[in-house]
């Protein structure tokens, strides 16, 4: 049986990580920096988005890839943790993911994923306080995709399985309409719907190199360091 905390909120965070393994992430980065760099890059990756979600007042689930792991950064007493549904779709995960937290109560509802380094607490904050009028809210990336969706389940109860359907099922991903496709779907469903800023999100080694500048132009202590060690991985491939 999985480990679940006892509700805290009306709202839920489900954050989708990948079980950290050599030559089982990020892959077109990997064609780069090599096997090894795209590891390193993806654990910092994680160890910012568990650090940025951590203090967040609502409840946190952290849904595996592969197999829970008890002895990672998660830590048992912020995170409960799930394994993805086993369908090798990203769409049908989402929406089984989205399913389950709406099934135990949860109203507001958030997913993001673990490659985005310029995510901030504040930004998710912001997300979670739009969700209060807004039927959705999405954040867009700079490839045409989105590194956060989410939903007020109490908004659209009355057609949460069509919208559960018409935005994650039959659909193909990683592609520059993806964006696109969902904010299409909100005006198909007459949804109200708010846009996040864009952000960068980190799958190739431009992605890297742009997060770098990014987080440069932040100047705090944070970003800096996160910035260091991003140059170590970038001077892999120089």
């Amino acid at each position: 049986m999985f480990q679940t905390l006892e509700n805290i909120s009306d709202s839920a965070l489900i954050i989708f990580v990948k079980n950290p393994r050599l030559g089982k992430v990020k892959s077109r980065l990997a064609v780069t920096i090599g096997e090894s760099g795209a590891l390193a890059s993806y654990r910092l990756m994680m160890n910012h988005t568990a650090l940025i979600t951590s203090k967040l007042e609502v409840d946190k689930f952290v849904f595996y890839s592969d197999e829970i792991d008890c002895f990672d950064i998660w830590k048992e007493d912020i995170f409960t943790k799930k394994i993805q549904d086993l369908d090798s779709n990203l769409g049908v995960k989402m929406a089984k993911a989205f399913d389950d937290l709406y099934g135990l109560s949860y109203s507001k509802i958030l997913i993001i994923g673990s490659d985005c380094l310029l995510l901030s607490e504040e930004i998710l904050n912001t997300a979670f306080d739009k969700l209060s009028d807004q039927q959705v809210v999405i954040g867009p990336s700079e490839d045409g995709g989105y590194y956060l969706i989410g939903f007020n389940f109490d908004l659209i109860s009355h057609v949460y399985q069509r919208v559960l359907a018409m935005f994650f099922l039959n659909k193909v991903w990683s592609h520059p309409d993806v964006l696109n496709e969902a904010v299409e779907a909100c005006h198909r469903l007459n949804l109200q719907y708010f846009l996040l800023p864009i952000l960068a999100d980190v799958d190739t080694s431009e992605d890297l190199a742009r997060s770098i500048e990014l987080l440069k132009m932040r100047h705090s202590e944070y970003d800096l360091w996160i910035c260091e060690e991003l140059m170590k991985l970038k001077d892999l491939w120089q």
